[in-house]
């Protein structure tokens, strides 16, 4: 992925050849032709990306580019051979694949520091762009991607595909249909995280282009760490707030009708306790991030919840009715607790003079809003095939449908945004300790 030198003269000359270069780049592809594509990134997610864009007969992939060589070279094999032995070009810098007229749209599936200057550097080249979650690692980088999709006119899809999931809309229906109430609470839990006690530094692969994998980031010797484990460290990820807790508020946003809403403020708690970081270069290992929005609270914790329905993760919703709980393996459902009325007597005792209200109330059972007839527990059980993954099968869908429509895909770079956002202002309160407030108007963190 990237290049094999980063020096922002070089960039600047780029990007003011490829806005000329743009402006005669191919024409929109037809509804017969196929659409070319750069991979830039070629690890496990790139991998698995590019595989599910060859499931359709209208995409190609003619180049790829990686820092490391041996993945380079694998990467070149399977995409050639995925596309019935096509050549397939090799490059050590992503900016040669920018220049080329004859690719339509990258794929970027990079660490998240990079998706910000390829991203907008893309744009600029006249291209389209597919970019994973998160966003980016920083909430400037990732405005600044908004900006450019929106100045060039390109498709931007982020990688949000669990709103193309079959139980995932079954339950944002459920709950945007009232059958829990007005929701007060959401909870976002993903259990454990990427933090790991540092190694010594080292010299790097061979084949490895260090210099390059940092790019704009903080310059810093070689670990093995922050290479393969690089979400753990702020330089170039979030940890597990920014990998998995975009998908997890991406869905939250989604069924809480925010799509381009964001927190009001932001709160945070953070410790190392089983990882010992005395840099503080990584993310801690126990976090808490707080949110409350305009008529919701939510919260993300990476501690292990007991649930011996669904043992992995999830998006939960609390209502006065009930809680449902998503994730890839479906959806459960479980009703309030209706709690039978004090009798008449037990509400006296320093009470008497509020008859009408403690009436009220003991006509509820004491629960505040009437609940309404009960809600019926239920299990909507999912086959998750992550290897097979119907719901990416069906993003990548949408985003080549829109290179040809010009419409806005699913996950619209301005949708990845503020799913994005609510975890890039948990890390900021990490970070600074403190509470982060969003100016909406100034769009930015305060």
């Amino acid at each position: 992925m990237y290049c094999e030198g980063f020096k922002m003269e070089n960039r600047r000359t780029f990007l003011k050849a490829a806005a000329a270069t743009a402006a005669i780049s191919r024409s929109v592809p037809g509804a017969n032709d196929r659409i070319q594509m750069g991979l830039i990134g070629c690890g496990t997610r790139g991998t698995m990306d590019s595989g599910f864009f060859g499931r359709h007969k209208d995409c190609v992939f003619i180049a790829a580019c990686d820092v490391l060589k041996s993945r380079l070279d694998q990467s070149v094999a399977r995409l050639g051979e995925q596309g019935g032995g096509i050549k397939v070009d090799a490059y050590g810098d992503y900016r040669r694949i920018l220049e080329r007229k004859d690719i339509d749209a990258v794929l970027v599936t990079t660490p998240d520091h990079w998706h910000s200057p390829i991203t907008v550097e893309a744009c600029a080249a006249g291209k389209d762009v597919y970019v994973e979650k998160p966003i980016s690692n920083t909430i400037e980088a990732a405005q600044k991607m908004v900006q450019a999709a929106r100045q060039h006119n390109r498709v931007v899809q982020m990688g949000v595909q669990q709103r193309q999931g079959e139980a995932f809309r079954e339950a944002a229906k459920l709950v945007q249909d009232g059958l829990l109430g007005k929701v007060t609470h959401v909870l976002l839990q993903y259990e454990g995280g990427y933090a790991r006690t540092a190694e010594p530094n080292q010299e790097p692969p061979a084949d490895l282009n260090w210099e390059m994998f940092q790019g704009s980031a903080p310059r810093h010797p070689y670990r093995p760490s922050r290479q393969r484990s690089w979400r753990a460290y702020y330089d170039y990820g979030g940890g597990l707030v920014t990998d998995w807790g975009v998908h997890l508020a991406d869905v939250a946003h989604w069924y809480m009708k925010k799509d381009l809403g964001a927190p009001l403020l932001t709160s945070a708690s953070a410790q190392y306790v089983n990882v010992q970081d005395p840099q503080h270069e990584q993310i801690p290992d126990a976090t808490i991030i707080n949110w409350q929005y305009d008529d919701f609270v939510m919260s993300f914790t990476n501690a292990v919840l007991p649930n011996q329905d669904f043992p992995f993760h999830g998006t939960y919703f609390f209502g006065p009715r009930g809680c449902l709980m998503v994730n890839r393996a479906g959806y459960i459902i479980r009703p309030t607790a209706r709690r039978m009325a004090p009798p008449p007597n037990a509400m006296a005792g320093g009470r008497a003079g509020a008859t009408g209200g403690a009436a009220g109330q003991a006509g509820r059972g004491g629960r505040g809003p009437d609940l309404g007839p009960p809600i019926e527990a239920k299990v909507r059980p999912f086959a998750e095939n992550y290897a097979d993954d119907p719901d990416t099968i069906a993003h990548t869908r949408n985003f080549l449908d829109c290179v040809k429509s010009r419409q806005k895909p699913v996950g619209d770079i301005e949708i990845g945004f503020h799913s994005s956002l609510p975890c890039l202002l948990g890390i900021v309160a990490i970070q600074q300790g403190r509470t982060i407030a969003w100016d909406g108007n100034a769009a930015k963190a305060v």
